[in-house]
């Protein structure tokens, strides 16, 4: 039981670990707009967006392993790593570039002069929005007791995804962009991310399945 134990703490670290990275790749890369082509349909996303799906994924996970508690937990702590990282990037940009650096001043501050903004916009809309998704995820989990597992990972995610791409479009394009391309962003960043919620359904069937017999699993 102790061996079972420390694996499972082990994994929450992993999982704590790669939701941190994906968020605050989310919002270095955030800057790039890129199409993605799937065949049936080409999207125009921030770049940004393609790690992201994993934080909804991971979130979903402990919930489910771990419980509602240690979730929201891990939502604070990337909430504490992105500011980190604002910080040292207002800092980085207060420092000239030597005239030797492989990155100036003026490459730096074109990538980085609206990480400020970026950052807040993903911020607050991230943390409406993994609340959101933590809070639907059991309220799914105990109306269906705690069966339909596809259901509860998608039922809340299809939500909190809808909240979080509205509202970083909103933010960060409102005023910028004419009202027809806040739209199509917004359906083009939610559709994407529903397309990965979809995905990600059986891997989180597959590492529940794996790992039911070798940790003790939360029950709420």
């Amino acid at each position: 039981m102790e061996h079972d134990q420390k694996i499972k703490e082990y994994f929450y670290h992993i999982l704590s670990a790669v939701f941190i990275a994906s968020l605050v790749t989310c919002n270095l890369i955030a800057n790039k707009f890129v199409t993605v082509d799937l065949g049936f349909k080409v999207f125009i996303v921030s770049a940004g967006i393609l790690p992201y799906p994993i934080t909804f994924l991971v979130t979903d996970l402990i919930s489910e392993l771990y419980g509602q508690k240690k979730a929201n937990r891990v939502v604070i702590s990337g909430f504490i790593a992105s500011m980190f990282v604002l910080l040292f990037l207002w800092l980085g940009g207060q420092f000239s570039a030597i005239p030797d650096s492989v990155v100036s001043d003026q490459t730096y501050n074109a990538v980085f002069r609206n990480a400020w903004r970026i950052i807040a916009a993903s911020m607050i809309a991230y943390l409406f929005a993994q609340f959101v998704d933590v809070r639907i995820f059991h309220f799914w989990k105990k109306l269906t007791n705690g069966k339909h597992l596809w259901l509860t990972n998608n039922g809340s995610t299809i939500a909190s995804q809808l909240i979080d791409t509205t509202l970083v479009i909103s933010i960060l394009f409102l005023g910028v962009w004419d009202m027809n391309q806040i739209i199509r962003g917004i359906f083009d960043g939610w559709l994407f991310k529903m397309l990965m919620a979809f995905i990600d359904t059986p891997i989180i069937y597959g590492v529940i399945y794996l790992l039911k017999n070798k940790i003790p699993i939360h029950q709420e």
